[in-house]
């Protein structure tokens, strides 16, 4: 029989870097998570190059499926006007940061070339970049909870980012948005440079 030559995935669907883990200590179960923005895969030592090949495909799949369902949990609408994206921002912070992150006012901007968001602590007032509306609702969702816990935390401290523990996008709509801050900076896209809350951030 001719030896299984399928490649082995480097690159999740979306494009972010897919790491594989072999541990001594698992036997049968294996596992996939979000990690520095890598989709990580954890598989047994004893696995064979056929089996990690077919369970980092099958977890691939499986990450992909659970990102599907939390952009349409977070709402099935885009936030496009102003009224929407205060109400999205509400529900946001009921959700993930127990309703203490209170705006007074939230909405799209153009004039943001710099950032994608900004917060004002003093006024209570978000406003997020209107170049992030092609984006993924994931990735809007991230940039608006950063501008969020700002209202709650100033600065980018450890207590800040312990706020955004509980969206389970941070770390890979982080990795998005340094990607294309990267892409932009080389001239092949058009957007702010920075993510938001990092070098020049809100």
């Amino acid at each position: 029989m001719a030896p299984d030559r399928t490649p082995m995935p480097e690159l999740t669907h979306d494009g972010a870097p897919v790491v594989v883990r072999r541990s001594s200590r698992r036997r049968r179960t294996v596992a996939a998570f979000w990690e520095d923005g890598n989709a990580v895969v954890a598989i047994p030592a004893s696995f064979t190059q056929a089996q990690e090949r077919e369970w980092v495909r099958r977890m691939l799949e499986k990450l992909k499926r659970q990102g599907e369902r939390r952009a349409q949990g977070a709402g099935r609408r885009r936030p496009s006007g102003d009224a929407e994206l205060a109400a999205h921002a509400a529900a946001l912070s009921d959700r993930y940061l127990g309703g203490r992150a209170v705006p007074t006012s939230v909405r799209w901007v153009g004039n943001q070339n710099s950032r994608w968001g900004s917060a004002t602590p003093a006024e209570g007032s978000i406003r997020l970049s209107d170049k992030l509306k092609p984006m993924p609702q994931w990735v809007i969702d991230y940039v608006l909870l950063h501008e969020l816990a700002h209202l709650l935390v100033a600065g980018h401290n450890a207590a800040f980012w312990r706020l955004l523990e509980a969206y389970p996008e941070t770390q890979r709509a982080k990795a998005f948005l340094e990607g294309v801050a990267f892409a932009t900076s080389r001239g092949l896209g058009r957007g702010p440079g920075s993510p938001a809350g990092e070098s020049g951030g809100c």
